[in-house]
């Protein structure tokens, strides 16, 4: 079964193997673990699977151990399979022989992925917009807007060309909270969840991705700006022309990094000697 559930993209087809594939994984319990599991520490598996995915601690491409995370739970390995298979069924995980691996994105799933967000986020910030939400509301997005000028001006301040690992951790949490609450103010559930799962899969190949200079900084802490006077002053047409312009401009430096990313892995395949000169020194 595992072998029909890998290389399918993220399409119907796939998901529809993926479903199966939990069905399986359920049904394949023991006696001894068919006792009534408590949902708490399922969830808890499922969030802390999710929190190592997105953390870069399991990168794209690294097995998941079953085992590894029973004893990191002090549970059994019933509500860890049952978290896997929800995760697979996701689109995050992927099974092979190897077990539940972290699924690797394709160019085209990269672009297939940020379609379906421009569309959803487009709709739901343009829902916003049309009900203007509460200045409380505004207050704490502006705060979120902020935090990304604060990290320009630390960079500025540091003489340093890129943010360093640790400042990019805090301003893809700030941008995923920003994007997030706006997806609340649409107040619809499903689109939330289908945005949130969409992001978080972007976010698997976005772990490799290199730290912004102040240019940038600049650029997208100007996009949230005018994107939330646009929400905030009860404009949708210009708030849904913002976002996707936001949008394709993310798309547009994520595919920049696949391709170089894809071009690096084929150097390192083919002529490791040579890339191995052409690395910096230790």
């Amino acid at each position: 079964m595992g072998s029909r559930c890998t290389g399918q993209g993220l399409g119907a087809a796939r998901r529809q193997c993926l479903w199966g594939y939990t069905v399986y994984m359920r049904k394949r319990v023991g006696a001894a673990d068919r006792q009534p599991q408590d949902p708490s520490i399922r969830d808890k598996a499922y969030a802390l699977i999710q929190r190592k995915i997105v953390s870069g601690e399991l990168e794209a491409g690294s097995a998941v151990s079953e085992l590894a995370l029973a004893k990191e739970l002090g549970s059994s390995r019933t509500p860890i399979r049952e978290a896997l298979g929800q995760l697979i069924a996701e689109g995050l995980l992927e099974q092979s022989s190897r077990g539940a691996l972290v699924v690797e994105l394709s160019r085209q799933d990269i672009v297939d992925l940020y379609e379906l967000r421009e569309a959803l986020e487009s709709y739901a910030i343009g829902k916003a917009a049309r009900h203007k939400p509460r200045e409380a509301d505004v207050e704490r997005l502006q705060k979120l807007v902020d935090e990304i000028l604060v990290l320009k001006e630390e960079l500025d301040r540091s003489g340093k060309a890129a943010l360093d690992p640790h400042q990019m951790h805090r301003f893809m949490g700030s941008d995923l909270a920003f994007h997030a609450f706006l997806m609340r103010l649409a107040a619809n559930a499903r689109i939330i969840r289908v945005v949130n799962e969409t992001r978080l899969l972007i976010r698997i190949f976005a772990m490799r991705h290199r730290g912004h200079d102040s240019g940038e900084l600049e650029r997208i802490y100007r996009q949230h700006n005018e994107l939330l006077k646009a929400v905030a002053g009860g404009e949708p047409e210009r708030a849904m022309g913002l976002i996707a312009e936001h949008i394709q401009n993310s798309q547009r430096e994520r595919l920049d990094e696949f391709d170089h990313w894809e071009r690096e892995k084929s150097l390192r395949d083919t002529v490791p000697a040579f890339y191995k000169l052409l690395a910096p020194p230790e």
